[in-house]
């Protein structure tokens, strides 16, 4: 099945579902407002990344007898029949992409509707069509995009996008603990407190289990001068992580700069600003094995990389020793939970790890990925939440 646009951040989605259901209420499929909120509402919620997800959404939300499906199907194919395939676009850049007509028929040949009075009537009588938006998104030409060749308007469209996006974390047993009825410990406090209700005697053992929490998120990223053509779309990245809970942000390129507090009280047009002024090595060198250094010294040993997912932003150009880089990524992998390297120039098929500086930091990391483009940001999310460590 190719591949839907993504309907759920589109911000015509409820004249779409409005005009899906409308020709539904047309072709004899009693479809009220009621059910066109539940679709709407069912298509933010799952997501559906196929054709047949899709109809199988539509099919639990509007319909409500077998009878039906067979005109729902009619009309199903004439609305999202026409539907662009990201993977074809992105194998033929030469070819237009498809998307849905601007009209459907109101009524499907060989349906026919109750009137009022009970009598059947021929659903082709009086044609009318109902205007229905196109389900094409902008979004899909810039998912395959490098985000080094994105102009200043793709960035801010880029932006909007990266705003959606939610950075999750593995979750860890805290140390507070709710009720569970199959809990493997005995809440002795209320098992006795229980019990003063009959007579002292405890008749049923109450159990608790602890509760679980996201784990901490800390990204670092490399400002350097090789990383200036991704660092427009990267600081974009930074500032939905500094957004998320219990996630800490740093640049380094000669020095550390934590900026977390700057990215948290900043707002999506002027974060870059914010940066800027608060890292003053901005296209400077890259010190990374001095800068990780530090970072272990005033952050990793006091608790902060205790038990977190750490994302290092990097292309691994260091002016350094890589027996120095390596030492330090020894002592972060010891303490972390998770390190997730991030380079751009994986992307490359040609792209091996040469640089002294990628491949003394290998070894210590749980996963590499590229994150070039917004298609490559779903692996880069995906290694975040992974449970498992290396």
């Amino acid at each position: 099945m190719p591949d839907l646009p993504d309907l759920w951040r589109l911000p015509g989605l409820p004249e779409l579902a409005a005009g899906f259901t409308a020709a539904l209420h047309d072709a004899g499929i009693a479809v009220g407002p009621d059910r066109t909120r539940s679709f709407a509402r069912a298509l933010t919620l799952l997501a559906p990344s196929t054709r047949s997800e899709l109809r199988y959404c539509a099919l639990a939300t509007l319909v409500s007898d077998r009878e039906q499906i067979e005109p729902f199907d009619a009309v199903f194919r004439e609305v999202f029949g026409g539907l662009a395939d990201r993977g074809a676009q992105r194998g033929q850049p030469g070819e237009p992409p498809r998307s849905l007509p601007e009209s459907v028929p109101a009524r499907v040949p060989g349906t026919r509707k109750a009137t009022a009075d009970g009598r059947d009537r021929d659903a082709d009588t009086k044609p009318r069509r109902a205007p229905v938006p196109l389900a094409a998104s902008p979004l899909d030409r810039l998912a395959g995009r490098d985000f080094a060749d994105l102009s200043a308007e793709e960035l801010a469209r880029l932006a909007e996008v990266m705003r959606t996006l939610v950075l999750r974390t593995p979750t860890r047993p805290s140390r507070r603990r709710r009720t569970a009825h199959h809990g493997a410990r005995i809440d002795v406090r209320r098992t006795l407190s229980a019990g003063r209700r009959t007579g002292g005697y405890p008749l049923r053992l109450r159990r608790f289990e602890p509760r679980a929490r996201p784990r901490d998120l800390i990204v670092l990223c490399d400002i350097s001068g090789s990383m200036e053509p991704y660092a427009r779309a990267m600081l974009q990245l930074l500032y939905c992580a500094a957004r998320a809970a219990r996630a800490e942000v740093f640049t380094f390129a000669t020095r550390l700069t934590r900026l977390t507090p700057a990215l948290r009280r900043a707002g999506p047009d002027d974060a870059l600003a914010r940066a800027g002024r608060a890292a003053p090595d901005w296209s400077g060198g890259t010190r990374i094995a001095e800068c990780l250094a530090e970072f272990n010294e005033r952050f990793g040993r006091r608790g902060m990389a205790h038990g977190a997912v750490v994302a290092i932003i990097s292309d691994g150009w260091d002016t350094g020793a890589p027996a120095d880089l390596a030492t330090h990524m020894a002592r972060l992998s010891r303490v972390a939970h998770r390190i997730v390297w991030v380079n751009p120039r994986t992307a490359s098929p040609r792209y091996r790890p040469l640089v002294a500086g990628m491949a003394a930091a290998l070894p210590y990391c749980d996963a590499v990925v590229s994150a070039h483009n917004l298609a490559a940001l779903d692996d880069f999310t995906a290694a975040l939440s992974a449970p498992r460590r290396r």
